[in-house]
């Protein structure tokens, strides 16, 4: 199956809530990388792969109006990180009727072309989570999550808990590996010396 094909009951949410305190305070999202702003990189690269989209973010949703998508903010914390935006996002893909949501990371560009393909074949019966890895580690913000966790994520987060990977876990998440490349396709933005090195990069994505 080509990357750019979509696959049915799969929905899509990109989790653009990143405050960038290394970056200044800015809005991650809406940083410049080569004359588009990550959030329209992520929204361009992932609707090749799911439909519908939304965005995970808190504050004034206004400041993505131009994107046309919703934007979803968390239900049960605002202080929740990408977990309350996982949930925010199963609660609304749940509503369309889609049966799985993928998440992906806005400060991370150059993500795999066929993530939704690999993670959707890994699945199986669909029941369990599935997160990307690679030699780094794992990569849990980019999943494929079936809506039926959605009570149990916010049981997790009413309890306290804020790590992605310890959900991941609780859920028996499958991992599927995915290999380094050039760019690496985790490479993710925190700082101004990513942001230049992201910028370098552009050329070879």
């Amino acid at each position: 199956m080509p990357p750019s094909e979509i696959r049915p009951g799969i929905a899509g949410l990109i989790l653009a809530g990143g405050q960038g305190r290394r970056l200044g305070g800015r809005d991650k999202a809406l940083i410049d990388l080569g004359g588009k702003s990550l959030v329209r990189r992520a929204v361009e690269r992932l609707s090749l792969q799911a439909a519908p989209l939304a965005l995970s973010a808190n504050g004034d949703p206004q400041r993505f109006a131009a994107l046309g998508l919703p934007v979803l903010p968390d239900r049960i914390a605002a202080d929740a990180g990408p977990l309350g935006g996982i949930h925010a996002g199963l609660v609304w893909a749940a509503g369309l009727g889609a049966a799985r949501l993928v998440t992906v990371a806005v400060d991370t560009p150059f993500f795999p072309a066929d993530l939704v393909e690999r993670l959707s074949t890994a699945s199986g019966d669909g029941d369990r989570p599935v997160i990307a890895a690679s030699a780094d580690g794992l990569h849990p913000t980019f999943g494929l999550w079936p809506v039926g966790c959605a009570g149990r994520l916010a049981a997790f987060l009413g309890d306290g808990h804020r790590r992605l990977g310890d959900f991941a876990a609780s859920e028996n998440a499958i991992t599927v590996g995915f290999a380094g490349g050039t760019p690496d396709p985790f490479f993710n933005i925190n700082t101004a010396d990513d942001l230049a090195a992201a910028r370098k990069m552009l050329p070879r994505a």
